[in-house]
């Protein structure tokens, strides 16, 4: 029995290790998929914006929920203030084709990461996972396996992003 504590405990720490592989100030990998397009979608090409990174999945009930609000927020804010860039992680083709579909009155910019990848550079763990990125592209906050509780915290921390004056170039 010893041996499975260790072993449980090893795991435990291997986990623990890459859950906090970002931390807030740090600069996120560039990568955040493909679009509908086959086009690759940068964190650099929104230099300038509070970017929003959420990465979900098609079986994520709340996430489903999610992504019409975060749109809401783009809009309110407007697209040259705040982009939403929604991340689908490790869905199959058919699941996320299906679930564009529901969602194509959605107004984000939805990328695939259909071999988790991108989940996994950001040290993505649980969904739903969102990163609030500064203008200069740096992660100003976190929310990892978060509810319905949390939205008014995280458009709440949104709106403190996009309040933050602009320095000069």
């Amino acid at each position: 029995m010893p041996s499975l504590r260790i072993a449980i405990g090893t795991l435990a720490l291997l986990v623990a290790g890459h859950a906090g592989a970002l931390a807030r100030g740090d600069t996120p990998p560039d990568d955040l998929g493909l679009d509908a397009g086959g086009h690759h979608v940068h964190v650099g090409d929104h230099r300038g914006k509070v970017v929003v990174v959420s990465f979900w999945a098609s079986w994520c009930g709340y996430c489903r929920k999610e992504l019409p609000v975060l749109a809401g927020l783009q809009d309110a804010a407007g697209k040259d203030r705040v982009e939403v860039i929604a991340v689908n992680t490790m869905d199959d083709r058919d699941a996320y084709l299906a679930i564009r579909r529901r969602l194509k009155d959605v107004q984000l910019t939805m990328t695939r990461d259909a071999s988790g990848s991108v989940g996994e550079a950001y040290g993505v763990r649980t969904i739903p996972h969102l990163f609030i990125l500064d203008r200069e592209g740096r992660i100003a906050d976190e929310y990892s396996g978060y509810g319905e509780d949390s939205l008014q915290e995280i458009v709440d921390a949104v709106n403190r992003e996009i309040a933050v004056p602009v320095t000069g170039s």
